[in-house]
């Protein structure tokens, strides 16, 4: 009988022996054979941007060149994600393009798994329990509650009996930021990993984010693989799930062959002492507009690391009292930041639509908050990275005025077939998204979820982006999927 995780399907017999074929081959046969069968994938839609290339100039308008740039853009990403992205914890990636040295992990480093909890009673035993069971041996655990008063704290008292737990109980509501900040002062660990309350983590994640790190000295820092946990709780649910896994298979992936992840996602962020350590207090203290900043947890951490060899000594001289710069100051360098597919973690995701819109905002307030950090430097990160994070960044600001003038100003002035073409061109790509989910999970029949993400994202999500702007004050510190 075979046994499934959440989130997995088997290969089918001709795809595993595909796999096997070319795990056995040389690296560059390997690289060559997939990048070619990745352009044959790809042929019919690169046959389609050619033909609508090549009739613009005879037919020039703004939804045509929109489409064009979504399609290649599309295109681009699924390219690199399947012919240029090596799993780091699998076997050995290209080395960084720039000449730096960087200092050399133990071959098994101590790692310190940190976790910030507030009110989550109903999940966080599950939560502890899957990182106490991993399967690496030099485990540091950590849990941060962040004045609960739902019963959590009695939940981790009982827990820090049976497990080797440290647990840190606040009386004062911090933050998750400051709450894991209050973590890492007691963290010994060389790698120092974090993870959600709402998760559970496979037992061998934490081995192969230490694994990638080791073998790549050149990575500051390392995202999992996430999931939804709940993907069952109903067709919201099931979409968010199939959705993850394409943000992290294919967005982070081409993300990962230039190094430059430009978020290690909550649910599995593992981070080297030397990346984040003096840039702790920056990040419990950040702050946008002249305001306290509590969002862009994960995007702003993996910003000081991206970026600290332009900002870091800045950030530093800002803090210098604080015992994280003070008690050892750490080099600036040019870290890659990096994604191991292997290391799978799994998340409770919203399943009612108030909860996934709470979340959605509060992710675009950090959107909003990180675009002004890491907009600053990420053109030094080369043309292929600075490529793929404005590209992102100039289709997420464009989304609203887009969306209004297709689904709002067109149906106002009869102009129904734009509202139905830009329809179809929002169903297309979210097709050609499944279908590269058919093509990993054969088989599993979620591929068809992923067009309805598409079609949230375009009429309901899109929406929220101006909505944040204008609420960005606004913090709340909650987990909650319900």
């Amino acid at each position: 009988m075979t046994v499934l995780r959440p989130g997995r399907t088997p290969a089918s017999p001709a795809g595993a022996s595909l796999r096997r074929w070319l795990a056995a081959q040389d690296p560059g046969v390997r690289r060559d054979v997939v990048r070619l069968l990745s352009l044959m994938a790809l042929l019919p839609l690169l046959l389609l941007l050619a033909r609508r290339a090549v009739l613009l100039p005879h037919g020039f308008d703004l939804l045509t060149l929109y489409g064009l740039t979504v399609l290649a853009g599309t295109v681009c990403l699924l390219h690199l994600a399947y012919s240029r992205y090596e799993d780091p914890a699998v076997r050995p990636c290209r080395r960084p393009r720039h000449a730096q040295a960087f200092p050399a992990l133990p071959a098994r480093p101590r790692v310190s798994f940190l976790l910030a909890v507030r009110n989550e009673r109903a999940h966080i035993e599950s939560c502890v329990r899957s990182m106490a069971a991993v399967d690496y041996p030099d485990l540091q655990l950590v849990v941060v509650d962040d004045a609960s008063d739902d019963g959590t704290a009695e939940v981790l008292e009982r827990l820090a009996g049976e497990l080797p737990l440290t647990c840190i109980r606040l009386t004062e509501n911090l933050g998750k930021k400051g709450a894991l900040v209050r973590a890492c002062a007691v963290a010994d660990g060389d790698i120092l990993l974090f993870t959600d309350s709402d998760c559970v983590v496979a037992p061998d994640a934490v081995r192969h984010c230490v694994t990638a790190m080791v073998r790549h000295p050149e990575l500051g820092a390392v995202s999992g693989h996430c999931r939804a946990l709940n993907a069952d709780a109903g067709l919201l649910a099931r979409v968010q799930d199939v959705w993850y896994e394409g943000q992290f298979r294919i967005t982070k992936a081409a993300e990962a062959a230039f190094g430059s992840v430009s978020c290690v996602s909550g649910p599995l962020a593992a981070f080297r002492r030397e990346a984040i350590y003096n840039y702790l207090p920056a990040w419990a203290e950040d702050r946008f507009l002249g305001a306290p900043f509590r969002f862009a947890t994960d995007r702003q951490l993996t910003g000081y690391v991206l970026g600290q060899a332009w900002h870091g000594r800045a950030l530093k001289e800002r803090h210098a009292d604080s015992p994280f710069v003070s008690g050892r100051d750490y080099p600036e360098l040019r870290w890659e930041v990096g994604y191991t597919r292997a290391a799978r973690v799994w998340t409770r995701v919203p399943s009612r639509p108030g909860s996934f819109l709470r979340q959605q905002v509060r992710w675009k307030k950090s959107f909003i908050r990180n675009l002004f950090f890491t907009g600053r430097f990420m053109w030094r990160r080369g043309p292929a990275a600075a490529a793929l994070y404005y590209g992102h960044a100039l289709w997420v600001i464009a989304a609203p005025v887009l969306v209004a003038r297709h689904l709002a100003w067109a149906p106002l002035h009869t102009a129904g077939l734009l509202t139905l073409l830009y329809l179809c061109g929002v169903v297309l790509k979210g097709s050609v998204w499944g279908l590269a989910y058919r093509l990993d999970h054969p088989g599993d029949r979620a591929w068809r979820c992923r067009p309805l993400m598409s079609l949230l994202s375009c009429c309901v999500l899109a929406w929220l982006l101006p909505y944040a702007l204008l609420t960005l004050r606004r913090n709340v510190w909650s987990r909650s999927a319900a």
